[in-house]
């Protein structure tokens, strides 16, 4: 099984399909993965699979490197559209990411003040107040909730900890639209059950969960690289464009990523 693991405080740029030049900032071990969730689809691996003996980078090296970096590009290109929160893990668990997100913010607006800040979140952190509060310096603030059936969410998500879908929800909302709700849609089989989440009754209450929280964007995708899970399969682009016709008729503009 072939997993992904980044370079660490800074890797990149890749071409992303829904942010495009992105420079990654991963704020875990470049060694392993620290997550509060064990998908089934991530293209890291399962936890269990890269446990960690390093340390996370410390505030003072994520600002040194992204620094070198962007000083880097501003000579020898090319031109970053985002710098995006990314890599082994969840990035708000970081210790100091309020700060971490503080020196990004100032080193964008030195080096590429055209650039987009985004952070690629499982949204598990939200319920904190002081993760909300850095979450809203930043131009994309992309919070995972694949759907709001929690037998679903053990299966395919499978959080290392309590919880609790309606207090992510409740999170979520406290943004007041300043988030975009990131989904995976998916088929095949996880273990011995259909992981298929593309039909009516996984999508339509999502919806209306979608509608609450109000977010302005959408953005729904399917897997792109291998899984750890290798039974799990793509989404097909017509099941993904019926699922934005009924979030855009909900009244919430929507992009997919085939």
């Amino acid at each position: 099984m072939s997993t992904v693991l980044y370079s660490s405080p800074v890797f990149g740029p890749i071409h992303s399909r829904r942010l495009g030049v992105s420079l990654g900032i991963n704020l875990m071990p470049a060694d392993g993965k620290i997550c509060t969730f064990d998908c089934i689809y991530c293209e890291c691996g399962y936890n269990r699979s890269h446990r960690t003996t390093s340390p996370r980078p410390t505030r003072i090296e994520v600002a040194t490197a992204l620094e070198e970096r962007l000083q880097d590009m501003t000579y020898n290109g090319p031109k970053p559209d985002v710098l995006t929160f990314a890599g082994n893990g969840e990035p708000t668990l970081h210790p100091d990411f309020a700060g971490i997100v503080d020196d990004v913010v100032r080193l964008r607006d030195e080096y590429f003040p055209q650039a987009k800040i985004s952070v690629l979140s499982n949204a598990t952190q939200t319920p904190r107040p002081e993760v909300r509060r850095a979450l809203m310096r930043v131009d994309n603030n992309i919070q995972k909730l694949d759907t709001v059936n929690p037998d679903y969410i053990r299966r395919l998500n499978r959080p290392h900890h309590s919880y609790d879908v309606n207090t992510i929800i409740d999170a979520l909302k406290r943004f007041h639209g300043h988030v975009i709700i990131q989904t995976m849609f998916l088929t095949g089989t996880g273990g011995e059950e259909s992981i298929d989440n593309t039909g009516d009754e996984y999508v339509l209450p999502w919806i209306e969960k979608l509608k609450e929280i109000a977010p302005m964007e959408v953005m729904i995708y399917t897997i792109d690289r291998e899984t750890p899970d290798r039974k799990l399969r793509k989404a097909s682009p017509e099941a993904l464009d019926r699922i934005v016709a009924l979030i855009e008729k909900a009244g919430i503009p929507a992009t997919a990523s085939y």
